[in-house]
């Protein structure tokens, strides 16, 4: 079985996201970058899959500037096969990004295809959804645990109201949640392997989908600072201020 695991490289989750001074979005010159946290569970869930005996090759792909080798490096240090980098400076929508991802999916024909849930650079959860879509594949997403049984995958869902266990064809597309797993930090040696695994470096424009952005973002500007609390005497005086609070509510 191939499996296909898509990742991005975004803002770190440990780092506090600052807003260009012109307004035009977040800043990451400078700032630590690293693979989304849900894209790093898809990784781990095709490695276990694969250290089961259930998988015989996973590749890695992310659509990014160069920089976005490191994303791949971390993956194939994980234990990923090889990797592709799809080449682009431009900010692409989740659209575009499902239409190239749609595209190595026909030419990779994997029997199964991994993503994150979401990215936390924009919270969009649109590129797996988008790529089932496209590809005309089943899809389970919020994934909390995934079984290989024969041909078919039985998927544990995170949903509204608890959780909800379906079964799937393959080939199939699955978006991983956080409980799906513990992905794992690659050891030195690993992260040495992997610079000797393959990665191919593909340009976007030759996959021949329209980059154009259908969206203008016209201004980014981060959430109001939060107010300080104070502290109060009492609970006569606790109840006192909340009663002032609801009524200044109410007379907006």
């Amino acid at each position: 079985m191939k499996i296909l695991v898509a990742v991005k490289r975004v803002v770190d989750h440990n780092v506090r996201i600052r807003v260009r001074p012109d307004g035009t979005g977040v800043e990451t010159t400078g700032v630590r970058m690293s693979m989304n946290p849900f894209c790093k569970h898809a990784v781990e869930a095709a490695v276990q899959l694969a250290e089961a005996g259930q998988a015989d090759e996973i590749v890695v792909v992310s659509i990014g500037p160069k920089a976005a080798n490191d994303v791949i490096l971390t993956a194939l240090a994980m234990g990923a096969h090889r990797g592709i980098l799809i080449e682009t400076d431009a900010a692409l929508e989740t659209l575009t990004i499902a239409k190239l991802l749609a595209k190595v999916v026909a030419e990779e024909a994997p029997d199964l295809v991994l993503l994150g849930k979401q990215a936390v650079d924009d919270d969009s959860n649109h590129v797996g959804q988008m790529l089932a879509g496209l590809t005309d594949l089943p899809q389970a997403t919020f994934a909390s645990e995934i079984k290989l049984e024969g041909g078919t995958l039985s998927v544990t869902r995170e949903v509204d109201y608890g959780r909800a266990t379906i079964a799937i064809p393959l080939p199939a597309i699955v978006t991983a949640d956080l409980r799906l797993n513990t992905p794992r930090n690659a050891a030195l040696p690993m992260v040495m392997k992997a610079r000797q695994k393959p990665l191919a470096v593909r340009s976007a424009a030759e996959f021949g989908v329209d980059l154009t952005p259908r969206l203008v973002v016209e201004k980014v500007s981060p959430p109001p600072e939060r107010v300080a609390g104070r502290t109060v005497g009492s609970v006569s005086e606790l109840a006192g201020a909340i009663a002032a609070e609801i009524s200044g509510m109410e007379a907006l």
